[in-house]
């Protein structure tokens, strides 16, 4: 086998995850995530493990749907069995169930890893991993991407042995069994959700379990969920909580079903997201707040920490109505969860971190972005509020909406684009003193976020530097009708300045 180089491999990573183009038959996309590369980062992994594990010498892999899968899971155990490691062989899985194991006390593994590449199109694929600590960062993904550019290929020793088990389903336990628990009823201790029709789109991703393994066990009638069966194609939509056919399709489902709920997940089950009886979705800020009511009623007065996106009326719901405290905090769900993390550690109580895209981790489930686990705290409200005559939607139902929004890219054109973009915000920062209605927003983590206060836009604006791309991300909320538009016509005009700034996107028409 011949060894790729860390110039090479360096660019299969994509923050703390590998990614890579798989599958080949794409104009313009070369396949650069084989067989031999996962080969190579499975010894990789083992070699990590050896210095940083364990002593256990056993690792568990699973994949998502996609067609690329089978081949690159068979690779890279491969080179852990030829590093002497055992392996616990998954199957389909998700990627908080391979976390999961490195936790379950029967299993005896100290290293998990998930091959997925979440809602990417269907020919690319990736890795996650996990030890029991926690998922991989930045810095290990380096390091292990150096391991397998130095690693010698030979090496003599007994292989290591390889099983299969069916890991999902005792997952889908632990799921059953903490939605009982939570529910504590009594008179339907082992069938909390009865009388409830709760429906599942999975995509044709990895999240078809659900239904039939952590559902209907608990009553659920869970008849009309639509897309449950793996299919790394993804012929029906994008397997994607953010993407507003998968949502349009999982709202109509529910109306069309007449069911009490819709639940809809990503690829790999880490991402989730909600549609209520009346066919509105419960995503983004509304799926913040949701869980936040729930999680404040437990903890009150405890830290939200949330990504740098989230709307203002998501502050005032989770500060004036909820009392708790919200901490907006930088893109990247890993940064969100670090974040909570350092202020628990620091003494300030938080209990979740949750990113706008669906990733939420709840302290109680050990920090682990869930989709799943997350939909199993929200059932377990449901139930509760479902024998009140009331429903999930009742407790976010003062949270003010946004009228508008829009998200614009503004590409970069400079070799250096985060500082050329560091030198945009700094510079806008002293433009906008002289804005009449617009005011920094203070703390602010992220780029720069603006209040815009002026008669007729009522909303605010944030713009940020891209954490992997050469481009600029401009968010624009508004509660009042044309106000986007507003926003947008005066920031255009304040930009224009900028040669290196592609302000395409958001010039006036």
């Amino acid at each position: 086998m011949t060894r790729l180089s860390y110039k090479i491999l360096q660019k299969l990573q994509n923050g703390s995850d590998i990614r890579g183009v798989a599958l080949g038959g794409v104009p313009g996309e070369n396949v650069n995530l084989t067989p031999e590369v996962a080969t190579q980062l499975g010894r990789a992994f083992a070699t990590w493990l050896e210095k940083n594990g364990t002593g256990s010498k056993k690792v568990a892999v699973g994949t998502d749907s996609r067609i690329s899968g089978a081949a690159l899971k068979n690779a890279f155990i491969s080179g852990l069995l030829d590093e002497g490691f055992n392996v616990m062989d998954c199957g389909l899985a998700s990627t908080p169930a391979m976390y999961m194991t490195t936790i379950h006390p029967d299993h005896g593994v100290e290293g998990g890893v998930m091959l997925t590449a979440s809602h990417l199109p269907f020919n690319r694929n990736g890795m996650k991993f996990f030890t029991a600590k926690g998922g991989f960062d930045k810095n290990n993904i380096r390091d292990l991407l150096r391991i397998a550019a130095e690693k010698r290929t030979e090496r003599d020793q007994k292989k290591g042995h390889r099983e299969k088990v069916d890991f999902i389903s005792e997952y889908s336990a632990f799921l059953v069994d903490t939605i009982r628990k939570g529910v504590n009823d009594p008179d339907h201790y082992n069938r909390p959700l009865q009388g409830l029709k709760i429906i599942v789109d999975a995509g044709n991703g990895a999240g078809g379990f659900f239904a039939g393994k952590v559902l209907e066990p608990l009553g659920a009638d869970t008849s009309g969920s639509q897309f449950l069966l793996p299919d790394g194609r993804f012929p029906n939509h994008v397997p994607n909580p953010e993407d507003g056919e998968a949502m349009a399709s999982i709202c109509d489902a529910v109306l069309r079903e007449k069911a009490d709920l819709g639940i809809i997940f990503d690829t790999d089950v880490d991402r989730s997201a909600l549609v209520d009886a009346e066919g509105n979705a419960i995503n983004r800020n509304e799926l913040i707040a949701l869980i936040s009511a729930v999680v404040l009623e437990e903890h009150p007065g405890s830290v939200i920490v949330t990504d740098s996106i989230t709307s203002a009326g998501l502050k005032w719901f989770i500060e004036d109505h909820l009392n708790g405290t919200h901490h907006r905090f930088k893109r990247g769900y890993k940064n969100v969860i670090n974040e909570s993390l350092r202020l628990n550690q620091e003494g300030t109580e938080s209990w979740l971190a949750i990113e706008t895209s669906g990733h939420a981790a709840l302290k109680e489930n050990h920090f682990l972005d869930d989709g799943a686990f997350l939909v199993a705290k929200l059932m377990i409200q449901m139930s509760k509020l479902n024998r009140q005559g009331r429903s999930l939607g009742d407790l976010i139902s003062p949270l003010p909406r946004s009228l508008e929004s829009g998200e614009y890219r503004l590409k970069i054109r400079s070799d250096d684009f985060s500082a050329y973009g560091s030198v945009v915000l700094k510079q806008l920062g002293k433009m906008v003193e002289s804005v009449d209605g617009w005011s920094p927003e203070k703390p602010n983590y992220e780029g720069i976020r603006i209040e815009c206060s002026h008669k007729g836009e009522e909303g605010w604006f944030l713009l940020r530097i891209s954490l992997h791309d050469p481009e600029m991300a401009l968010n624009i909320e508004s509660s009042v009708q044309g106000g986007v538009n507003q926003i947008r016509v005066r920031l255009q005009k304040l930009l224009s300045g900028f040669e290196k700034l592609d302000i395409t996107a958001i010039n006036h028409k």
